[in-house]
């Protein structure tokens, strides 16, 4: 039988390397949301340049992506630069617009559920938005609907009819312990005139949730 003694240095070793993929994990935790701020900032500078008539300007000289819009939620005290392409990469960074939608008056912007897009949860139907272009002009949204959709099955973007629509999506549940599920959040919002106007809320009773191409965030990620 082993001694007390032995028996004590093994129970201490497994408890230093439990201690050590703890502090591991939340490194990696850490990590990615310092990233997520440094680059805001950044992004920052980039967008002030964007505004000033200049073109894809990147953050870092690296860089494969650049500003392409101004994402701001005053209630919830949100505001983020939307990135160009949405690709992993791009994703650990900022939110992203994603491409092909552009003849459907319905965009498309993803982000990670445990960064950038975590205040999905709280942006409930009737929530107010408001996203600033290149040119500086900023648009106002209101929360139309929230549906969870499966990516596993086809997935389209339903085109606007008359109405600008703009469709946030990130991968639900928030709290799932394992990423890369095949569930996404689609909170999808209706333009509503210049933000800081008062808002021209109609079609109130017609919820449009849930209209977004499918893989809209690449698989893998939180």
């Amino acid at each position: 039988m082993p001694s007390a003694l032995t028996l004590n240095r093994a129970l201490l070793g497994l408890a230093l390397l439990c201690l050590g993929l703890g502090l591991w994990q939340l490194g990696g935790a850490g990590l990615i949301k310092g990233k997520a701020w440094l680059a805001q900032r950044l992004l920052d500078q980039a967008w002030t340049a964007t505004l000033a008539g200049q073109e894809s300007v990147k953050p870092w000289p690296w860089a494969d992506t650049w500003p392409v819009a101004r994402l701001r939620v005053p209630e919830l005290d949100i505001d983020l630069f939307v990135l160009a392409g949405a690709s992993n990469r791009t994703l650990a960074f900022g939110p992203a617009a994603l491409d092909g939608t552009e003849g459907l008056d319905h965009s498309i912007v993803s982000g990670h559920r445990d960064t950038h897009f975590a205040f999905l949860r709280h942006l409930d139907d009737g929530s107010h938005f408001e996203m600033q272009d290149r040119k500086g002009t900023w648009q106002g949204y209101v929360v139309r609907g929230r549906s969870i959709v499966d990516v596993r099955q086809e997935v389209i973007a339903r085109p606007g009819e008359g109405r600008e629509l703009l469709t946030l999506v990130t991968c639900y549940p928030f709290d799932t312990i394992t990423p890369g599920g095949p569930l996404r959040l689609a909170v999808t919002a209706e333009a509503v005139g210049v933000a800081g106007a008062d808002p021209l809320l109609t079609d109130a009773n017609n919820p449009i949730g849930g209209n977004l191409i499918r893989d809209s965030i690449p698989g893998g990620n939180t």
